[in-house]
């Protein structure tokens, strides 16, 4: 008999993308930097990211790395802009400035960063107020 798919999670399950790295090492010190826990380091990165993570693997292929996005749902977007801003991401890591957050359409406050391969990050504070499911 099969199990209906909501029966099959067990809310233990975890998605890691992988991403691509056009510089691996560069990258896994970006990622350090701006604080996600390397939890793994060898052929492939995985770093932690709250509940989540993801791995970074040494492939590039220019046109995907720049279509990629990344979201990070954090509580306090504020904070997190001052951290960001205090790397000097583009002048030490090579990457487009990161922009400030702001409000956008769908009901979220976001700041962007650019990772050294082009992926682009939103950096979403939590908003308990939108109709939707962040």
């Amino acid at each position: 008999m099969d199990l209906p798919m909501h029966s099959i999670f067990t809310g233990t399950e975890l998605c890691r993308p992988f991403l691509p790295t056009r510089e691996f090492e560069l990258s896994k010190r970006f990622y350090e930097a701006l604080g996600f826990e390397k939890i793994f380091d060898g052929e492939v990165a995985i770093f932690q990211a709250g509940s989540g993570g993801f791995i970074l693997q040494r492939y590039f292929q220019e046109e995907w790395a720049h279509n990629f996005m990344m979201q990070l749902m954090v509580d306090d977007l504020n904070a997190w802009w001052t951290h960001i801003q205090s790397l000097e991401l583009a002048k030490n890591y090579g990457v487009t400035e990161p922009k400030a957050p702001a409000w956008q359409p769908w009901g979220l406050r976001v700041s962007y960063v650019v990772d050294p391969a082009g992926v682009l990050w939103h950096f979403a504070e939590h908003n308990r107020n939108t109709p939707h499911k962040e």
